[in-house]
């Protein structure tokens, strides 16, 4: 008999996120709707939100103790945000840089100093994997930036986007997470005439999370999810809530509780025995059941944002959301985009909104094109 045990089935863990995008997209207040959320801020970029957080980190022994903190169960909460990575490796830079003194991480000479780089901020993640243990879920959060690609059986290179760290670093994050989403503005660009020196006109601001590899950025799931949904927390929620149990509480001289029920094992004849053998679910099963909990979470905000029963049917039918909606009001000249729907005259939800659903549709999707 083998002295490992043998498991099967989907396990059931806190989820690891790395959310990039250009800056003022919303990349706070979207990781600020995550399960009891708390901020490591290292930039200042939440002093406008309602958020729980904890002191702006000083130096990168700072930061790392700040994340043990959380570890240790002392700072309640169930979800970590970093906000964000790139300004979390200027500390880590500073730090590698006084440790050899230094004034620059260039003097190493011959990329010596990008390599110590990226051995130290790897024990950031190490330590944001012993947070994951504890049953919270870690999010990170990056600029990104427009920077030159060149693919090595291609020739010439091309603009695509990427997170705003070093060449060092990237690579970590894109592969330590579960779920590496982009988040942008999706804009089309069309040409204002029909003569020869007609010029290029952009329109269209909406913002959407894509969540799949792409020639232009990068981004991966492990959920299934479509390459591309709405910038809204409903729209992954189902992959977040539920998937962890609840973080561990911190040591105490209480009894401990009665060990869970063996996991799967192999019997001297081969077979596995266990009382759960059900199959995991297909990848199309589990994009349908999400896509199905996505569409509820969205009603239930729909309802809290009193968005009138006929308007929220037909959103809900083709999963647009209140943020959508609301600038594409705001482009056609309507209302001011930050104006609740609730607020809008019910002529203009009745008259417009509803009998020309198909059309203000049509524009919202018009409004769509890669996001250059």
């Amino acid at each position: 008999m083998s002295k490992y045990s043998v498991t099967s089935g989907v396990q059931t863990a806190p989820v690891k996120v790395v959310l990039y995008g250009p800056e003022g997209i919303g990349k706070s207040s979207f990781a600020a709707k995550f399960p009891q959320p708390v901020f490591i801020d290292t930039e200042g970029g939440t002093k406008r939100l309602n958020v729980a957080r904890l002191p702006a980190p000083t130096s990168w022994a700072m930061l790392l103790d700040e994340v043990s903190e959380v570890r240790k169960g002392n700072v309640p909460c169930r979800t970590l945000v970093i906000d964000t990575a790139d300004w979390a490796e200027r500390l880590c830079t500073e730090a590698v840089c006084a440790r050899a003194k230094v004034h620059g991480i260039e003097d190493f000479g011959y990329g010596k100093g990008y390599t110590y780089l990226k051995e130290e901020f790897s024990r950031l993640l190490d330590a944001l994997e012993e947070v994951l243990t504890t049953g919270r879920h870690v999010v990170v959060l990056a600029h990104a930036a427009i920077t030159k690609f060149e693919q090595p059986d291609a020739v010439g290179n091309y603009d695509r986007w990427s997170m705003k760290t070093s060449k060092q670093v990237a690579p970590l994050l894109r592969e330590w997470c579960d779920m590496l989403l982009f988040a942008n503005y999706k804009t089309i660009v069309e040409k204002s005439g029909s003569g020869q020196n007609a010029k290029n006109k952009a329109s269209g601001a909406r913002r959407v999370l894509y969540t799949a590899h792409h020639a232009c950025w990068d981004a991966k799931n492990r959920f299934g999810l479509p390459e591309e949904i709405p910038f809204d927390y409903a729209s992954i929620a189902a992959c977040i809530e539920g998937s962890a149990p609840a973080p561990a509480a911190p040591p105490s001289p209480a009894p401990a509780a009665p060990e869970p029920a063996p996991a799967a094992t192999w019997t001297p004849g081969g077979s596995v025995t266990a009382e759960d053998t059900a199959p995991a679910e297909s990848p199309a099963q589990q994009a349908t059941r999400l896509r199905s909990t996505a569409r509820e979470q969205l009603e239930k905000t729909l309802i809290a944002e009193q968005v009138p029963d006929k308007l929220r049917a037909l959103m809900l039918h083709d999963l647009i959301d209140s943020a959508t909606l609301r600038h594409a009001v705001h482009q056609r000249g309507c209302y001011p985009e930050d104006t609740p729907i609730a607020n809008y005259d019910p002529q203009f939800v009745a008259g417009s909104l509803v009998a020309s659903w198909d059309k203000w549709l049509q524009f919202i999707n018009d409004n769509a094109d890669v996001p250059f």
